[in-house]
């Protein structure tokens, strides 16, 4: 199997997935604003599945594309170490966003004119 076909499926794919579920969790964070429940729930369900359409359509494949040029290029300069510092800086990344929405709250990702009224 072809290096960009493992990192893709192993590697590429989980993180896209992981920034989709980061994705819910901030519409759901805005969907509060509408207090109708019935609405309310209908509205995740559309962002939702709108979102992952984009996610599986748009960019995923834009993120596959960037990780396999930029790790080729890592390869290329500094070898398996750079193609492996690379993979590790995207997880922690991945990793940074889930802390703040999840422990820090949805609020410390996004814009101050977002955020919702209190």
């Amino acid at each position: 199997m072809k290096s960009a076909q493992v990192v893709r499926n192993y590697y590429v794919l989980p993180c896209c997935l992981l920034l989709l579920n980061l994705c819910i969790e901030l519409v759901s964070y805005k969907a509060k604003m509408i207090y109708d429940v019935m609405l309310r729930t209908a509205a995740i369900m559309g962002m939702v599945l709108f979102g992952g359409a984009i996610v599986g359509f748009l960019v995923a494949p834009a993120i596959t594309s960037a990780v396999v040029a930029l790790q080729r290029n890592s390869r290329a300069r500094f070898g398996a170490l750079g193609e492996a510092f690379f993979l590790l800086v995207l997880g922690l990344i991945v990793f940074w966003l889930y802390y703040r929405v999840y422990i820090v709250g949805p609020e410390s990702v996004l814009p101050r004119s977002w955020h919702n009224p209190a």
